[in-house]
């Protein structure tokens, strides 16, 4: 007997998740500069083992994964998930609001981000202002997530130059924000 949609999605699932915790293990392991059997050592597994959870072919136990990264000097993180809605302004621009702000690491938050043909350090206030106002009218999800930290989004906000509408659209996200982190405006 054939199987359903649905286990079907499911056993499609899994396989997906199985091969992005394979790359996961692989670039840990990558970045400790550690081979496979040198990680697989000092993580209590042996190197087979470890490769058939690399290529996906098997899939550890979340006691086994925190095990596996933390040898290869990582950890795992419980990191609430972004969603996006589109947006339309007024005149009919479409930009991309997020569920929620989320911090960057440091290089990606003060790294350099090329947006429409300009070039922009992120660590220099200005050129950062001028980069979360092209990215707020106009980024789509992904250059959202890699470029805008929530926190340097906050401290800037009131200070980008926004349409009306984009600015009231954002402002909700901001202020929940500044509320978290007790900022009074």
């Amino acid at each position: 007997m054939g199987s359903s949609p649905v286990e079907r999605a499911l056993r499609q699932e899994v396989a997906l998740w199985a091969e992005r915790g394979g790359l996961l293990f692989k670039q840990a392991r990558h970045a400790a500069s550690l081979n496979q059997k040198a990680l697989a050592s000092v993580s209590g597994t042996s190197r087979t083992t470890l490769s058939a959870y690399e290529h996906g072919r098997k899939s550890p136990t979340l006691e086994t994964a925190g095990r596996i990264l933390d040898a290869a000097g990582f950890r795992l993180v419980l990191e609430a998930k972004v969603e996006f809605a589109a947006r339309v302004t007024g005149d009919g621009r479409t930009f991309h609001l997020p569920s929620r702000l989320r911090r960057l690491p440091v290089a990606a938050a003060l790294g350099v981000v090329r947006l429409r043909g300009h070039v922009h350090d992120l660590a220099d206030r200005d050129q950062r202002r001028a980069a979360y106002t092209t990215l707020l009218c106009e980024g789509g999800p992904q250059e959202l997530l890699d470029h805008v930290d929530g926190v340097l989004l906050v401290e800037l906000f009131d200070e980008l130059e926004l349409p009306p509408d984009i600015r009231a659209e954002w402002r909700p996200l901001v202020e929940a924000a500044r509320h978290e982190a007790g900022v009074i405006n």
